[in-house]
């Protein structure tokens, strides 16, 4: 518990530290990303990596969050850190109601999968043909670099937002892992209907857990409204956006702390590599990822830190023979 601790104080001391030695902004614009990602992931790690509802919808809260925001900022001046929390409660209210409708009747697997695809596909579809959300136009975000409206003149003020945002993801992911809470999402993941003979409400459980997720998932939509100044229903309502989502987590470790986090380190600067070299071939990045899913999968099923944790506890049972 110290150690665990005194490693993560020092890690966060040390990313906090990184805009005092990168001065290079491309590199800083890598450092967002891979934080941005963190956060994300972070959010759907609670619900799929926990509690085992594996979702590919996360999109419809992420463009919740960008939405909402955006929108009471350019049509009525709302700054968008009160947008975000509002965004985050609407986020919220539509993950308790996807939640509640596929949680009643026992959507599991690839049926839930599915069901959030499908949610996500009609929120960008209603999105999409709305003159009050400009259409395929999208909105564009006007620049006002001042920190009480979401907007800093340097991309340090955006790191060291993501980096507190996501800092506290983490914290709150920490904590629901040592709680009732999390011990019940394990045993919801591990045997439904055993935690269930044993008194776990799985019900109330897994609609709590989806409505966090998507207030994470929907701040995260914020940021990257206010990181980019411009969204549009294909880049927030995406599949491409639930899968951008879902995969460091995947890579990192599903249901481990760290696991996005590790996930970001690996993908973000991989995407970017590949997209440089092979930028004249479209796609060529997501072939990578596609590549990079299908060995973790294969060789690391339980990514990254699983792996590394797998390992650790092997030497320790060793050394206690």
């Amino acid at each position: 518990m110290k150690k665990s601790f005194l490693f993560s104080l020092i890690a966060l001391i040390a990313l906090a530290c990184v805009p005092l030695f990168v001065k290079d902004q491309y590199f800083m614009h890598i450092s967002i990303l891979i934080l941005y990602y963190s956060l994300v992931s972070q959010a759907w790690n609670i619900l799929s990596g926990y509690s085992g509802q594996f979702s590919f919808g996360h999109a419809a809260f992420f463009g919740t969050g960008a939405y909402t925001s955006s929108i009471l900022l350019t049509k009525y001046s709302v700054s968008p850190w009160i947008g975000m929390l509002i965004g985050a409660v609407i986020a919220a209210l539509i993950g308790l109601f996807i939640g509640f409708l596929s949680f009643r009747y026992k959507l599991r697997g690839a049926y839930f999968a599915l069901g959030t695809l499908a949610f996500a596909e009609i929120l960008r579809i209603i999105v999409q043909n709305s003159d009050y959300f400009n259409k395929t136009l999208g909105v564009l975000i006007t620049i006002n670099p001042e920190p009480l409206m979401y907007q800093f003149s340097t991309r340090v003020g955006y790191y060291y937002t993501i980096l507190i945002l996501t800092a506290l993801a983490t914290l709150l992911v920490y904590f629901i892992s040592r709680s009732r809470l999390g011990y019940n999402l394990v045993a919801i993941r591990e045997n439904e209907e055993a935690a269930q003979s044993l008194g776990v409400n799985t019900f109330k459980n897994k609609l709590v857990a989806i409505s966090l997720s998507a207030a994470l998932t929907a701040i995260g939509g914020t940021f990257y409204a206010q990181y980019i100044l411009y969204i549009e229903p294909p880049t927030t309502f995406g599949n491409d956006v639930s899968v951008a989502i879902l995969l460091p987590a995947i890579i990192g470790g599903m249901g481990t702390i760290l696991g996005p986090f590790v996930g970001s380190l690996v993908i973000v600067p991989l995407g970017e590599m590949t997209a440089k070299i092979f930028g004249g071939f479209a796609g060529v990045h997501l072939m990578a990822y596609g590549i990079i899913l299908v060995v973790v999968i294969l060789f690391l099923p339980g990514g990254i830190v699983g792996w590394i944790q797998d390992r650790l506890r092997a030497k320790q049972m060793r050394r206690g023979d």
